[in-house]
């Protein structure tokens, strides 16, 4: 088998990046599978889909192994997500948004990586907002809240791909600001696994993945990853946030302007 290393190098620098920060990895590798590689949309973001749920697959595993998944949110966000993301799917392959070069995909991708830019830029204060906002989320309202969050990251993660990590962990904190660190990053990534495979088996049967060259991402991303995690206490988290948010301004610039 001949390999792309083009692919592998991709593979690698996003892999670097996701190592390095602990998100990116959907919201890059979808406008780099479109402007790069010259993917369609929909192709784009069933192939990207696969790539987080197994790349993530290892990290979910170590998280398990160290009781660090809170499985009572995970729960409550895979009542809302999956049945979402099976929905979304269907309205897809009805109205046929799946199609090559649908507008709809790319205001969606777009819209995903303004949020996901936002979420990354401000991180450090969504504690904050969480812990203000327990005034009004009690324990009763929390379960349909969670929920709800599920439902939306179901949508959003369907149609771009995007959200299942940045965004879900925001969900996540706003939601439980008093939960430990490790738990949230543990259970954020717990959930997207079953979510962006599920994402990924719907785009599958419609045709929107190709195969061989997830293949050579995962080669480039799966060992880029781990290199990165041992490097990343060397590197100011300040940094590695800015220039992940330009990346993401500048990949939803592009898509928008194309839709």
């Amino acid at each position: 088998m001949n390999f792309d290393w083009t692919a592998i190098a991709a593979g690698a620098g996003v892999g670097s990046i996701v190592g390095l920060t602990g998100v990116g990895g959907g919201s890059l590798m979808t406008p780099l599978l479109i402007s790069v590689f010259g993917l369609e949309k929909a192709v784009a973001i069933g192939t990207d889909l696969w790539f987080a749920g197994l790349t993530k697959v290892s990290g979910s595993v170590a998280h398990h192994r160290e009781g660090h998944v809170d499985y009572h949110i995970v729960k409550k966000l895979l009542l809302g997500s999956i049945p979402a993301t099976i929905l979304t799917m269907v309205a897809m392959h009805q109205f046929g948004i799946h199609k090559s070069g649908d507008s709809a995909l790319a205001y969606a991708l777009g819209i995903a990586l303004l949020l996901t830019a936002v979420t990354v830029a401000f991180r450090p204060v969504w504690h904050k907002v969480g812990i203000w906002l327990e005034r009004w989320i009690t324990r009763e309202r929390r379960g349909p809240l969670t929920v709800l969050c599920g439902a939306i990251l179901g949508v959003l993660v369907s149609l771009s791909s995007i959200g299942a990590g940045a965004l879900g962990a925001t969900m996540i904190l706003l939601l439980y600001p008093r939960l430990d660190m490790k738990r949230l990053v543990g259970s954020d990534i717990a959930h997207a696994v079953p979510l962006t495979i599920v994402a990924g088996i719907g785009h599958a049967s419609l045709g929107n993945v190709n195969w061989v060259l997830l293949i050579e991402l995962l080669i480039g991303s799966i060992p880029a990853i781990w290199v990165a995690a041992k490097l990343t206490k060397h590197l100011p988290e300040t940094i590695t946030r800015f220039a992940l948010c330009a990346c993401l301004v500048l990949a939803a610039k592009k898509v928008l302007l194309t839709a």
